[in-house]
């Protein structure tokens, strides 16, 4: 089971939560405002480890001509399936950038690599109105699983190509790279995958045609509603940003949007659009991401043992059992002692105090959890169960906020694209 079709078994139940739109924008997130948070050596040093070992995954688990990054991987390398992810390809070639700035990885090969990708995912890629199929073969490109062309995971995919663009300036092949990204960007029909509505399909199937189920409740979609509304070439209209449901959820005394569904979705848009200190007419989206990670941890904690204050997050990820989207609140799904990584790494810049000290313990406690490419995507200790993976997805997403905590990189790169500025206001963004 993937993400999406994880996370479609709990739409309907999401509808009960839902407010009309009037009483959206008298609703305000409990305010825990953020304040600077200065690193240790010590605390930096691991988020750097983290994100060394997160870009070799994207190095080594793409394929060479194509450029597609595998869905996931074996946690030590060696890998043979074929699955390629084009979302994680999209946090692969954002995290080749920061590859890039750090010096991870030799400055000509990931320039070769990215111009590889770009021109593969332009030229040779199979699309539909500029939108990807979900999986395809990493080195011949085939459809797999009968999957659909996503609209949402295409978006993951732009918005890696767009942090390439912005991040390479130079002439020759980066002049290329900026040049091929643009036409990927341009070539998107965003006002085809609204099928005629202000709320977008979740993909399409030549078999089909449309999916039925939309992107119609807040949660990761943040990315497509503005990658389509900054379009210069087939722009959403922004009245779009106001069509899907914001509705709210209560824990404990927090208070915040969300819909249910498990907590890497309040943190992928946040990835690279810079959502700090600026709201539009119904919040402030990084304080409702702080109050989110906040209530999730309490929400942890509150199941007992073996989860504390060091030891908790939950978020989609393998189990015991498969793929699963679990977490809370409210409860989803069998929470049974594991802890995923991702999910502290992923909100390192909402709760940098409380998730490093999840991740340094983690990282001193179980060292059998931590391999090649980082930690690898779940485990569950008092059961002696390690999973044996790692997911593109999910390292990708500890990788981008590890980078925005220390450095504010991806936000600073990706706001350069002037259409992801231009989105900004035209959904009424204000300081």
């Amino acid at each position: 089971m993937n993400r999406r079709e994880a996370l479609l078994g709990l739409s309907a139940a999401s509808s009960s939560l839902a407010l009309n739109p009037a009483a959206w924008a008298s609703r305000a997130v409990t305010k825990v405002a953020p304040k600077p948070f200065r690193l240790s050596a010590t605390q930096d040093a691991l988020l750097d480890e983290l994100e060394r070992r997160t870009a070799a995954f994207f190095y080594e688990q793409a394929d060479q001509r194509t450029g597609q990054v595998r869905d996931r991987a074996r946690a030590e390398g060696k890998e043979t399936r074929r699955i390629g992810s084009i979302a994680a390809t999209g946090f692969g070639l954002t995290g080749l950038c920061i590859a890039d700035q750090r010096g991870y990885l030799p400055a000509p090969a990931i320039r070769e690599r990215v111009h590889a990708t770009l021109d593969w995912h332009l030229h040779h890629a199979a699309h539909e109105h500029g939108f990807l199929f979900h999986f395809m073969d990493i080195e011949s490109g085939q459809r797999l699983w009968n999957c659909e062309i996503s609209s949402i995971d295409t978006a993951l995919l732009l918005c890696g190509v767009l942090t390439c663009r912005a991040h390479f300036t130079g002439g020759g092949i980066e002049a290329e790279i900026r040049e091929m990204a643009s036409a990927l960007y341009d070539r998107v029909d965003w006002t085809w995958m609204l099928e005629g509505e202000l709320t977008y399909s979740m993909g399409w199937k030549p078999e089909s045609g449309f999916l039925s189920s939309r992107w119609s409740t807040y949660s990761e979609l943040m990315m497509l509603y503005l990658l389509g509304m900054g379009s210069r070439t087939y722009p959403a209209p922004p009245r779009t940003w106001l069509a899907f449901a914001r509705p709210y959820i209560n824990y404990q005394g927090l208070h915040y949007i969300s819909d249910l569904a498990p907590l890497f979705i309040h943190q992928f848009s946040h990835a690279w659009f810079d959502f700090r200190e600026k709201r539009d007419r119904y919040t402030n989206y990084f304080q409702n991401s702080i109050v989110a990670t906040r209530a999730h941890k309490v929400f942890c904690i509150d199941r007992g043992e073996p989860y504390t204050e060091r030891y908790w997050g939950i978020t989609a990820s393998d189990s015991q059992h498969g793929y699963t989207a679990w977490g809370g609140p409210p409860l989803m799904g069998r929470v049974d002692g594991s802890v995923v990584p991702c999910a502290a790494a992923g909100s390192l810049p909402f709760l940098p105090a409380e998730c490093l000290e999840v991740l340094s313990s983690l990282h001193a406690t179980y060292p059998q959890a931590f391999g090649r490419y980082g930690f690898v995507d779940a485990f569950h200790p008092q059961a002696n169960w390690y999973d044996t993976d790692v997911l593109g997805i999910d390292q990708g997403i500890g990788m981008l906020m590890a980078e925005n905590l220390r450095t504010s990189f991806v936000w600073n790169t990706f706001k350069r694209n002037p259409e992801a500025d231009s989105a900004m206001r035209l959904a009424g963004f204000t300081a």
